[in-house]
């Protein structure tokens, strides 16, 4: 522990490891993304010190310009790696090799790693990480599909227009509410007993998107249907959005990886980390309708 190290009260509710234990000064890189900026709201919460790294930021970070890694690390004793755009892309691999040696350099004592659930080119750029990080503890959270997704990421206009066109086929995916994968990094994050660990992090039950379709349907008093497109059809739609061919290609075949039904099951590894059931679907879809997220 540094001296800025901070400790809080357990009153031993909420069944999560090592929650007495605070860190030092935590990178949060991709802070101002989907978990990043839940994950900085978190820690600040609980008093740890936060950098808050981005593009534009305070704190300079970007994926694609490792000059300024050393500089956002230099002090911390802790990092949130979010990496952009995926972490099975070309190059993802050697990046997370690059981040794992300077964390090293700068004495980071606890890493902890946003992967994807049933990506195998992930898992690769995870190894890179753990290889490269010398004795800093590194915990791996690999998420399925953001129940955000549909509220704050791409299939927001879908469901304000009421047609979800998406390549899911009939394949069920257990959607994770972020607020659910935030506690858990903070938890590995401040707290002991995560060192080394690989959490599969799910919701408490695998819908398909007609089913969440449905489950959106009500939630906004207006109907939300699915329609499934293949693949390369999918990839044709987002370039006629402006994403550039090479990416729409990427991504619809990193959906089709991951939305086969390999990832159907679901797992109890929130539970496990934080005591208590993920949150459901449908309670999702209701507090997002509630917070106005599909009022556009």
């Amino acid at each position: 522990m540094t001296e800025n190290a901070y400790t809080r009260r357990d009153d031993g509710n909420n069944g999560s490891k090592g929650v007495g234990r605070m860190t030092g000064t935590v990178l949060v890189t991709s802070g101002t993304g989907k978990t990043g900026r839940r994950v900085v709201e978190r820690l600040t919460a609980l008093g740890v010190p936060v950098r808050s790294g981005s593009r534009t930021g305070e704190v300079p970070f970007d994926w694609q310009d490792d000059t300024g890694w050393e500089a956002a690390l230099r002090g911390t004793e802790a990092a949130y790696v979010a990496y952009y755009p995926d972490l099975a892309v070309p190059g993802a691999a050697e990046a997370m090799a690059a981040f794992g040696r300077t964390a090293a350099a700068c004495g980071v004592r606890r890493v902890v790693l946003l992967s994807g659930r049933g990506e195998p080119q992930a898992a690769v750029a995870e190894e890179a990480l753990r290889g490269a990080a010398g004795r800093a503890e590194v915990t791996v959270v690999r998420s399925a599909f953001f129940a955000q997704n549909f509220s704050e990421g791409a299939l927001l206009d879908g469901v304000i227009g009421g047609e979800l066109v998406f390549p899911a086929g009939t394949a069920a995916e257990p959607f994770l509410d972020l607020d659910d994968l935030s506690d858990v990094v903070v938890a590995a994050l401040t707290g002991d007993g995560h060192a080394g660990a690989v959490y599969e992090l799910t919701g408490p039950r695998s819908l398909t998107f007609a089913q969440a379709a449905e489950e959106l349907g009500r939630a906004t008093g207006r109907p939300v249907r699915y329609v499934p497109v293949t693949g390369p059809a999918y990839a044709s739609l987002l370039e006629e959005f402006g994403v550039a061919e090479a990416e729409a290609e990427f991504l619809a075949e990193l959906f089709a990886t991951l939305l086969d039904g390999h990832n159907a099951a679901t797992t109890d590894d929130v539970k496990r980390v934080l005591g208590r059931e993920p949150k459901d679907f449908s309670d999702f879809a209701r507090e997002a309708a509630r917070d106005g997220a599909w009022h556009g």
